[in-house]
This record gives C-alpha cells, sequence and structure tokens, in this order.
C-alpha cells in the first residue's frame, strides 16, 4: 500500500518540456521492492537514475527523472518506510509549503511501508562542502553571499512556524548559474529556532577555514574546528589571515551559546547590508556596528541578554549612544593578554580605537596568505617503521611540481585501509629552509578516502629508515585536526596550522587509503601538495 501524503509543485526552476532522456524511452519500466535499483520507477512517475550519496542521517539520494513532467528531480529515499520515515516525511510535507528561491522545492513524499521517499528540486551544481574541500576557504565576500541567502531562506521557514533542523555543509548548495539553495529539512524534538540560526554562524565559519564547529552546532563527518587548550573555537581569523575582524565577530558570536542568538529576519538583514557593502566593493572595516533589529516575536519576549562577548540588538547600540562610547564593545579574550598579536579585536564600530587605546595606530590587516613555491630538493617520502623503502625518491618531487596529471603513486595494500596493519604511513616531508609562518596546506588526491595528519618538527634525522624513525617519533600532529578521510573522489583536503607560530618541517603524513577496483586492494595517488603562508 502506498501513502501519498502529498504532491506540490512549488519552487520548480526546472522547465517543463527540456527532454531529459531516460531508459524507460527505450524500455519498460523497472518495478522492485525494498532496495532501490537504477531504472526503476518509484509512484508510476520517478525513475532512479543514479545513486548520488548517503547523507548524514544514512538515507539515500537519488538523481531522477520525472517521466510525466521531463525534469530532474532528487530523491531522498529511506528504506524501510513506516514509523521510522514518520518524521522524514513530515518535515518534507511542511516544507512543501513554503516556497522561496533559495529553498529546494519539494514535490512529493511518499510512504509505502516497505520504503518512503521524499522527491524535491533537483540542483545541478555542488554542495558547500564540496566546493571548501575541492577549491579550499572561500573568500569573505562570497561566504557572506552563501550565509545571507541561508538565513534568508530560513527567515521563511521560521515565519512558518516550522524549523529546517538541517542546515550544514551538506545540505547547502550552490547551483550552477550561482543560486544558494538550503535543501532536506529535517527537524526533530531537540532542533529549534536558536539552532538553525547558530548553524548559520557554522556556515560561516566552515565557509572561511574548512572546518565545522562541532560542539557548538553539532557533530559531522567534516574536520572539527580548530580549539585552543580550553576547548574553545579559534576565531577564523586566527586560523586564516584577511578575514575582516567584523566578519569574524559576528561568526563567534553565533557560535557562542553565551551570546542570545538573534531572529533569523534580523540576521538576514544585517548579512544582506553586508552583502551590499561587498558588492559596492566597501571595506568591511568600515561598515559600521552590528544592527541587528529584533522582529516583533523577539520585541514581545524578553530583553536580550547582555553577555561577556555584546551581541548586536538595538539594547546594545542603546547602551552605546547614552554613554557617549567610540569604541566597539567586546569582552577580553580568555587569556587576557591584550598584547596578543592574535587576540580577537571586537565588534568593530565607526572610529573604534585599537586593542592599545589608540585609535591614531590602528594594527595592520593580516596578510592574504600566498603559494609557496616548493621545489624537488626541498620535499622527500618518509616511510614509517614496518616499510621497506622500496619508493622510488625522485617520486617526491612528482607531488610539487605543479601538474595534476603526474603523482606519487603509494603500492597497495590488503586486508586493511591502514597500509595493511603493516605500519602507519607514510608520507612527504617538506623543508623550509627556515621557520615561516603558514596558513594551510591542501593536497590533492586520485581518489577520495585518503586520511591524513598534518604534522611539525624541528629537524629532519635523516633519510634513512632509522631517520624515519626518529622523525616520527618527534614530530607532533598539529593542533587536533581530524584526520577522517575525505570521501569526494579527486579532491583536495585542506589541512591548517596554527596562527603566529612558524615552522620550517612539515610532514603531510598520509594514515589512511580507500579501496581502488583497479588495483587488488587499497591505493592511491597524491597529486599535488600545496603550501601557503605569508
Amino acid at each position: 500500500m502506498r501513502h501519498q501524503l502529498c504532491t506540490t509543485e512549488g519552487g520548480l526552476v526546472t522547465q517543463v518540456g527540456e527532454g531529459h532522456e531516460t531508459a524507460a524511452d527505450e524500455a519498460g519500466p523497472v518495478m522492485t521492492f525494498g532496495a532501490p535499483t537504477a531504472g526503476e520507477v518509484l509512484a508510476e512517475r520517478y525513475q532512479l537514475e543514479e545513486h548520488v550519496n548517503n547523507d548524514s542521517a544514512g538515507r539515500q539520494v537519488w538523481r531522477g527523472i520525472d517521466v510525466i513532467l521531463r525534469r530532474a528531480v532528487a530523491v531522498v529515499l529511506r528504506h524501510p518506510g513506516g514509523d521510522s520515515a514518520t518524521e522524514m516525511l513530515q518535515a518534507a510535507v511542511a516544507a512543501s509549503r513554503v516556497i522561496h528561491p533559495n529553498l529546494a522545492g519539494v514535490y512529493d513524499a511518499i510512504d509505502e511501508q516497505q520504503r518512503a521517499y521524499v522527491v524535491r528540486e533537483w540542483v545541478d551544481g555542488e554542495s558547500l562542502r564540496e566546493l571548501v574541500v575541492a577549491d579550499g576557504p572561500l573568500d569573505p565576500a562570497r561566504a557572506i553571499a552563501i550565509a545571507h541567502s541561508v538565513a534568508d531562506a530560513l527567515t521563511a521557514v521560521h515565519a512558518t512556524g516550522m524549523i529546517h533542523g538541517n542546515v550544514h555543509p551538506g545540505s547547502v548548495l550552490i547551483a550552477d548559474d550561482g543560486r544558494v539553495v538550503l535543501a532536506d529539512a529535517r527537524a526533530d524534538a531537540a532542533d529549534s529556532v536558536e539552532s538553525d540560526v547558530r548553524a548559520v554562524g557554522g556556515i560561516l565559519y566552515f565557509a572561511l577555514t574548512g572546518h565545522w564547529p562541532h560542539s557548538e552546532v553539532g557533530g559531522h563527518t567534516l574536520p572539527d574546528a580548530n580549539r585552543d587548550s580550553t576547548g574553545n573555537v579559534t576565531a577564523p581569523r586566527q586560523v586564516r589571515a584577511g578575514i575582516p575582524a567584523y566578519l569574524d565577530d559576528l561568526t563567534m558570536d553565533l557560535l557562542d551559546l553565551r551570546v542570545a542568538a538573534p531572529a533569523s529576519d534580523a540576521l538576514t538583514a544585517e548579512l544582506g547590508r553586508l552583502d551590499a557593502a561587498a558588492e559596492d566593493d566597501e571595506e568591511f572595516e568600515d561598515v559600521g556596528p552590528l544592527r541587528f533589529v529584533q522582529s516583533s516575536a523577539a520585541q514581545s519576549g524578553e530583553q536580550a541578554k547582555s553577555a561577556p562577548k555584546i551581541l548586536l540588538g538595538v539594547g546594545a547600540l542603546i547602551v552605546i549612544a547614552i554613554v557617549g562610547l567610540i569604541f566597539g564593545i567586546r569582552a577580553i579574550n580568555n587569556t587576557g593578554n591584550t598584547d596578543d598579536p592574535g587576540s580577537q579585536t571586537g565588534n568593530t564600530a565607526a572610529g573604534d580605537t585599537g586593542q592599545d587605546g589608540s585609535a591614531d595606530n590602528p594594527p595592520a590587516p593580516a596578510a592574504e596568505p600566498k603559494k609557496i613555491k616548493l621545489t624537488a630538493d626541498m620535499v622527500r617520502i618518509v616511510d614509517a617503521p614496518g616499510g621497506t623503502r622500496d619508493f622510488d625518491k625522485d617520486d617526491a618531487a612528482l607531488t610539487v611540481d605543479g601538474k595534476m596529471d603526474t603523482a606519487w603513486e603509494l603500492s597497495y595494500y590488503k586486508g586493511s585501509p591502514r597500509f595493511g596493519k603493516l605500519k602507519d604511513g607514510m608520507g612527504i616531508l617538506i623543508n623550509l629552509g627556515q621557520p615561516r609562518a603558514l596558513s594551510d596546506v591542501r593536497v590533492t588526491t586520485s581518489l577520495g578516502g585518503v586520511g591524513m595528519e598534518l604534522r611539525t618538527g624541528t629537524s629532519d634525522p635523516g633519510d634513512s629508515a632509522e631517520g624515519d624513525k626518529k622523525l616520527l617519533q618527534q614530530f607532533q600532529k598539529v593542533g587536533d585536526q581530524d584526520s577522517a578521510p575525505n570521501k569526494n573522489a579527486g579532491s583536495t583536503q585542506l589541512l591548517s596550522f596554527v596562527p603566529d607560530q612558524k615552522y620550517q618541517y612539515v610532514l603531510v603524513f598520509i594514515t589512511e587509503l580507500p579501496r581502488n577496483t583497479d588495483t587488488p586492494g587499497f591505493q592511491a595517488d597524491v597529486n599535488e601538495i600545496e603550501l601557503y603562508g605569508y
């Protein structure tokens, strides 16, 4: 028995009649039950074409074709259906009632008991996660534009009394035409309007740094945010240079649970102001104080609470006006060291003074990281104990030759992705010749699923088995970076350095290999290693 819960045609972007040829044109439709298969037609209408991936909840995402309206659709399928799929289907029904250019249109939500599926708009493009993993962190203007679109979509959702509950880099889609689309609402009892809003802070943090703050906005397979010794999130400006202080403050305030979260419409208005400033090529440092205007619902509630960091809001602006302060109010960082060049500058306002109280000598803006030229004599291969060192030493140069079609080809290993349990891994050691301030290293591999770590030390004990053993004992992992494999095939992984430190010896250490169907085991190639610094 099939129970169709809703059908809506809101929010279409694909024109009817734009002929999508399907296998059903040449042969009869395939009808199966249980596990989905390519070529199968669901509800006598939606033909499954390609299994794209599984989402964070284990649901299968398929690209399909609406054989009646001749357009591409996305099919989010759960097996089995029934009671276990109720939450997913109810969220889809609610989402279908909200039509907004930054929300994926929901067309159908169907329960067949053995399985349930939601049919939504297919967006030609890539997710924010794929974009940042492949190309690295975004420039501040683009990060703001994406966050603005997401906040605007949430404003429309919240206006109906609905909660999205699934805002993360995988559900934020960037269409080929530039449109930003928020997809796959999936709220449960633990979600709230506030958690949606704070997730926008997570989107900003990920877009700016390539890391996702797990504790603040929910766990994910993405690398966790860099953290200080107390476990607090490291500000984006301390991870990467070139991020305006104003944007840094906004992001950190959204992630700080001690700071009252604004309403989604207030956040949308503020991000819209920043977005407009970026389009007009204004300097972000000069856009003025935060201008959150609480919604009518928020105004009828309690007055926004003050916190160690003053967040936004009319109340804060009134206080500033009364006391006549000309500098932004923000709490001193946890260390209390105002001489720390990496400390946060706080919410800026017109005429703000620097941390030394001098308005005439503001701190110089951080420089943009630049790609460091690496040559063959600066790199070598490191093999962990247990290895045979039967590699060609000249292969290290192929990882820094600037050519994606050349690579260091690792041997294949059987039995375990962790180098067959024979050794801890292999890596490329970079010797810069002298200590330098570094931003990040970007590693492009032939396949997804390559686990890696960033390690640093103070010397190279020598290119030998004994030297490699000593090196791996001495070199330490940078921060608490997640070495979980990136599952996107052929993409680039980003590993970041701790700000305000200098490094001479850098080790990109591979700990896990993907299964390679072209070999009898686990194997991958390292195509290119790019190092960025100042």
